[in-house]
């Protein structure tokens, strides 16, 4: 069956076409670029890995709980209209709900891929081009994950979200050449491993944990790349020149808030869309999950030298101002040390399987 006969909703025309504007930069100079860029550079070499293969795709999933999450974290829970669902429906709601979120990871992944691309081909320096181009090779993998994972254990897939499409098209569409790592870098990926590292854990599902932590693991690579390459050159920018940056972070993270709500999917039982967001918008697990999402951005804005007044002020007004002040460092260690240890786990179990067997067979030997 092909990917496309999964949409519960068309896609409209493929592919989407958005005008990309600016030069492609070549540069003469090979030699040796800054340190910090070159050290993830060789780190983003030494770190690929193969999905077929590091992923145990044997793992049962079954698509009507895949993610295990509990009622509370469902929209509709507490409500009237939960009350009239059968176990039959609410089973339904599970599926859809994941398979928003995934479908909304696998679309975000393919734009990062695009954007990495893009960067390669835009970015003046030479180190920078270096890491973007294993950047593009680490989302081209994690969309092929996610899109596994949707077609053979899932079943369904979702329209990209308008929010997210508007997001990726005003990141390609700016002719400057640092506007690919905002939008992408800072903001959607920031987002990204928010998202992530929250159902990574809550989840007690083995496969999406290991998806999760190992895409998680290439992420905080790329918001570190981001980090170094903006911070450089936002220092050089006027002050004129860093505000149009900031209402663009701004824009951007109001779209991302909104784009949060998966209206979609309580449409799908019937619910009229301006009910669905008032639903939603009342959901105490959804102003939790939104502060959590922006854990990864606001410090890094922060980090990278965008702070001005307006930037604060909508900070305030999304309730997530405080957060520009978290340990960002702290945050990526633990997403790549988490992926390590899960490995280790797996292995460690593997290796006692095969002991236990070699074990049977030669006590099965000896009572032959």
């Amino acid at each position: 069956m092909s990917m496309r006969e999964l949409y519960v909703r068309d896609p409209g025309d493929t592919p989407w076409s958005v005008p990309a504007t600016g030069a492609a930069r070549f540069t003469w100079e090979y030699d040796d670029g800054r340190e910090r860029l070159l050290a993830l550079y060789q780190k983003g070499k030494d770190k690929q890995w193969d999905a077929t293969t590091r992923i145990d795709w044997d793992l049962e999933v079954d698509p009507y709980d895949p993610l295990g999450a509990p009622d509370e974290a469902l929209s509709l829970y507490g409500t009237p209209y939960w009350d009239k669902l059968s176990a039959k429906d609410r089973a339904e709601l599970r599926r859809r709900y994941a398979s928003w979120q995934f479908s909304q990871f696998l679309h975000g992944e393919q734009g990062a891929m695009v954007c990495a691309a893009r960067i390669v081909e835009s970015v003046p320096d030479l180190d920078a081009k270096f890491y973007s181009a294993t950047q593009t090779m680490d989302e081209a993998r994690h969309a092929e994950i996610y899109g596994r994972f949707l077609k053979d254990k899932i079943g369904m897939v979702y329209p990209v979200d308008d929010n997210l499409r508007s997001l990726l098209a005003d990141t390609l569409k700016d002719s400057r050449w640092d506007m690919p790592y905002l939008g992408m870098q800072v903001l959607i990926e920031g987002l990204a491993l928010a998202a992530f590292g929250m159902i990574r854990d809550t989840t007690a599902k083995p496969l999406p944990r290991q998806i999760l932590a190992y895409v998680m693991q290439d992420e905080a690579r790329h918001v570190a790349f981001g980090r170094l390459a903006l911070r450089d050159h936002y220092r050089q920018l006027t002050d004129a020149e860093l505000r149009e940056r900031e209402e663009f972070v701004i824009e951007g993270c109001y779209l991302m808030r909104d784009r949060l709500r998966g209206l979609e999917v309580l449409e799908d039982f019937g619910i009229p869309r301006r009910e669905a967001a008032e639903i939603t918008e009342r959901s105490p697990f959804l102003q939790l999950f939104r502060k959590l999402l922006f854990s990864r951005i606001v410090p890094c804005v922060k980090d990278i030298g965008l702070w001005g007044e307006r930037l604060q002020r909508a900070y305030v007004d999304l309730g997530v101002f405080d957060l520009g002040d978290s340990n960002l460092d702290r945050l990526m260690t633990e997403d790549e040390e988490l992926a390590e240890r899960l490995d280790a786990e797996r292995f460690a179990a593997e290796e006692r399987e095969r002991k236990a067997e070699v074990d049977r067979a030669i006590a099965e030997g000896a009572e032959g």
